[in-house]
């Protein structure tokens, strides 16, 4: 997949393990914007971390315990949250589910 590909197929994108029980794919991107779909099977745990990129995630499927600087909640299939840049933040899944998260800018890093 290229920035330049406008419509992505869900057979079009690799998916990668990036921590134990968890597995991702750049659904599409450009240089300004970045979605990815992110899998977690229950109990698997995305590690606190920060970048410069604004985040905001989609809740499609399941149930996570998602901690954003500090603060904790529980977001159900639907829910959604925003995270600034640098911020430390990290989930875990309560049940297998699925993450829309969107990054602007791109995360250069995913493509490698």
């Amino acid at each position: 997949m290229s920035s330049s590909d406008l419509f992505v197929s869900a057979e079009g994108a690799e998916w990668v393990n990036p921590e134990p029980g968890v597995t991702r794919r750049i659904m599409t991107y450009l240089p300004e914007m970045m979605m990815v779909e992110v899998a977690f099977e229950t109990g698997a745990i995305g590690a606190a971390h920060s970048h410069p990129h604004i985040q905001a995630s989609y809740v499609a499927e399941g149930s996570f315990e998602v901690t954003i600087d500090g603060r904790t909640e529980v977001l159900e299939q639907g829910g959604s949250f925003i995270v600034p840049p640098n911020l430390v933040h990290g989930v875990k899944a309560l049940e297998n589910g699925r993450l829309i998260d969107t990054f602007t800018p791109h995360r250069a890093e995913f493509l490698k």
